[in-house]
């Protein structure tokens, strides 16, 4: 027994595994990052894991999915394996005297992906079973063209090695070493390193996946020789690597054509393969330089983005940026004369006459006014929000649209509402648009995520160059691009449209008002972007003559960017700008002294209440003389409360990181504490103001959809049976109350 594990321990196999762990760790990382993407601990939140095991492809989930997720990861087991021979070649001189040295170098480091493969199986099965409720024979047909692509890449990369390698020995051979001295004799290799410390030591190695062979004494080759056979299959193996590369580029040039938007699995794992290689690349050539030079560059993208030679940002489209003359300033004093006492009453009046034009429209004397406010959480907030509002209009006998002034919030749950919006404006129009429509809903539920992750590592990092035009201005496509197009494509581009194609409509009262609430990194400050001017919400309203003065927490986009064509803002980027989830989207770069830009709604006011409760204070008057009640519709994509989700401690690390991640865990949290002591503040002073709120809980506590831009069958069936839960229940209810008791009609 001892002599079999000595064997086992001292073989090629084993000792290529423990060699990866003492040299270039890095190069393991891949693999981390891939196992833990494939179990879902890595960016949990994002559901990576959703991208691997059930890879889509135009739009389903199928065999072609599948084998491009195949053949992806068939080029980064290629990769490996090509980039850790051209490093530990030098440490077994046994293999170049074997034939086809490269296939038996993969052969004995197969141990890992061997490993990888097992566990992607049982985890994809396992998913597809439970999170895409999948048949056994669509798991076995999803499986075949995972099987069929790895074999495919695998054996394609064996194929150009075998030629390369008949190549090097006709080359070899014709100046080449004399073999008659050969002796076949066997020889435990043992390797140093250059401190003269043992690295490995190895007696056998795998000929074959079932034969065994000792290891050769080569002591009679030349140095010279060993190392001219290494450095020809290094170079055939750059090749192939450089092949992978000029692949992401040519995808990146196509990548408006749905044919070449690959799954987003296949898109991340070719480009690992890539840092796989020029990790390698850069350990073997600067060797103990390698942090140096990576400094150093790190140095010069900065200058060179200082000076203005390079530009990574993203632009809010539509928006001019080459007028540089006379971009605002970002200050106190420029954001305190947005909102001077003259210029909040002037934009009032204008607010007040776009009231008026909405009651004209209402059946009575003194209506109810709804206020819809959503809240963040990617795509299952945009479906729970269609949803919501699709039966809310059900039960308003299809005039919730109507009814409607106002309609806020954060991230997905404002794609959902503004969605819903345009649906309900292209009924009103004459369109055949039944609101009720479950297409609606899958529509909207569709995935984001794929062409995204796509765009990010087939154009941002690959080929950024490509320019598309909106208006006279010309924008870089990138996966800030991929998103809006994605989600324009997905609504049957009902929002590809500007500010100024609904700024009418908005006026008149036709359909609701939408605010969006991006947030300004450099302070926190909103950026409110709306068709209409809104500077009475740019800071609370208070008695200046008992409370010092405050400055403003928020700014009118249209404002501060007048002479930046505001209203040729396409909506597409609003949503998008008020839906940056951190590093999946870019932030947006507003063309402001200094340069500002802005993320997720989420940030600062997740749920939409706070605008909403601005707003309504701001008119209090009118709303009081004008309406019989004011309904605050709140969709939510979480429970009330804050109960779920308990910040715990269960191990040392998160004792040592709990202080710096409390604030990231709990901030939607305190922002619903300090919401609810505003709407109490607010329900104290008008007596005529109620609140439902609408709430996403799934039936399981371990079953919540993921909060990222993409959804499982799982999920999406889950959310629509969230609608029949207690809460939900009794607000449709309550809300069907409050509608029967408005007075009588004119």
């Amino acid at each position: 027994m001892k002599q079999t594990l000595r064997a086992i321990f001292y073989s090629f196999a084993v000792q290529l595994v423990l060699l990866h762990f003492k040299k270039f760790q890095v190069l393991i990382v891949f693999w981390l990052i891939l196992f833990s993407a494939v179990n879902g601990s890595f960016m949990k939140m994002y559901g990576v894991n959703s991208l691997y095991l059930a890879p889509e492809y135009l739009g389903d989930v199928n065999f072609l999915s599948t084998t491009m997720v195949g053949i992806a990861f068939g080029i980064f087991i290629m990769s490996w394996n090509i980039t850790t021979f051209i490093l530990f070649s030098r440490h077994f001189k046994f293999l170049a005297t074997t034939t086809n040295p490269f296939l038996k170098y993969c052969i004995n480091n197969a141990l890992i992906p061997l490993a990888f493969l097992g566990f992607y199986f049982l985890e994809a099965v396992d998913f597809g079973t439970v999170k895409e409720l999948l048949s056994v024979w669509e798991i076995v047909v999803l499986t075949g063209g995972f099987l069929t692509g790895l074999v495919l890449s695998i054996s394609m990369s064996f194929f150009y090695f075998f030629r390369a390698d008949k190549s090097i020995n006709r080359r070899m051979g014709a100046g080449g070493e004399n073999d008659t001295t050969f002796q076949k004799e066997s020889q435990t290799h043992i390797a140093f390193t250059s401190s003269g410390s043992r690295l490995l030591k190895v007696q056998s190695y795998f000929n074959s996946p079932l034969s065994i062979h000792a290891v050769r004494d080569v002591s009679h080759y030349s140095r010279s020789f060993i190392e001219k056979v290494f450095s020809r299959h290094h170079f055939a193996a750059m090749l192939s690597i450089f092949a992978a590369f000029v692949f992401l580029i040519v995808v990146g040039f196509f990548l408006d054509n749905h044919i070449f938007q690959l799954p987003a699995a296949a898109s991340i794992t070719i480009f690992f393969s890539i840092l796989v290689a020029v990790a390698g690349a850069f350990s073997y050539f600067l060797q103990s330089w390698s942090v140096p030079f990576l400094v150093l560059m790190f140095m010069l993208l900065n200058i060179l983005y200082r000076y203005e030679v390079i530009d990574p940002t993203n632009k809010a489209y539509g928006l001019n940026y080459s007028n540089k003359r006379d971009r605002p300033y970002y200050s106190r004093e420029s954001l305190l004369a947005l909102c001077t006492p003259a210029k909040v009453e002037k934009d009032k009046a204008l607010m007040i006459q776009i009231l008026e034009n909405w009651k004209k429209k209402q059946p009575e004397e003194k209506p109810v006014l709804y206020v819809i406010t959503t809240s963040g959480g990617g795509t299952r907030s945009a479906t729970f929000t269609l949803n919501v509002l699709q039966d809310l209009d059900s039960l308003s006998e299809g005039r919730l649209m109507d009814k409607t002034f106002m309609i806020t919030g954060s991230s997905g749950g404002m794609l959902g509402a503004a969605y819903f919006r345009e649906l309900a404006n292209q009924k009103a129009r004459g369109r055949p648009v039944n609101l009720q429509d479950a297409n609606y809903v899958d529509h909207i539920s569709r995935d984001l995520l794929n062409p995204m992750l796509s765009s990010f590592v087939a154009r941002d990092m690959a080929s950024p160059a490509q320019k598309f035009k909106v208006g006279n201005h010309f924008y870089i496509k990138d996966r800030g691009f991929a998103f809006e197009e994605k989600l324009a494509e997905n609504t049957q581009r009902l929002l590809d449209k500007q500010l100024k194609d609904i700024a009418e409509d908005e006026r008149l009262a036709r359909i609701p008002i939408v605010l969006f609430n991006s947030v300004i990194t450099r302070d926190s400050r909103k950026i409110i972007i709306s068709t209409q001017p809104v500077s009475f919400l740019m800071k609370p309203m208070y008695d200046t003559t008992r409370v010092a003065e405050m400055d403003p927490d928020a700014v009118d986009f249209g404002a501060l960017f007048s002479k930046q064509q505001p209203m040729n803002l396409r909506l597409l980027s609003a949503l998008r700008m008020n839906a940056t989830f951190p590093y999946l989207l870019p932030n947006v770069w507003l063309p402001s002294k200094p340069v500002i830009d802005v993320m997720d709604a989420g940030l600062r006011d997740n749920f939409g209440q706070e605008t909403a409760l601005r707003f309504l204070f701001v008119f209090n008057d009118w709303i009081a003389e004008n309406t019989s009640k004011v309904v605050l519709i709140q969709i939510r994509d979480r429970k009330n409360g804050g109960w779920e989700n308990p910040y715990e401690s269960n191990n040392i690390s998160e004792i040592i990181t709990k202080p710096m991640l409390l604030l990231q865990h709990n901030y939607y949290k305190m922002q619903e504490y300090t919401q609810n002591q505003m709407i109490g503040v607010q329900t104290a002073f008008s007596k005529n103001i109620y609140k439902l709120s609408f709430q996403y809980v799934p039936k399981k506590d371990d079953a919540t959809a993921a909060l990222n831009f993409h959804l499982t069958r799982r999920e999406k069936q889950d959310i629509a049976e969230a609608l029949s839960s207690p809460n939900n229940t009794g607000s449709f209810r309550k809300f069907k109350q409050l509608s029967e008791a408005a007075p009588n009609d004119k």
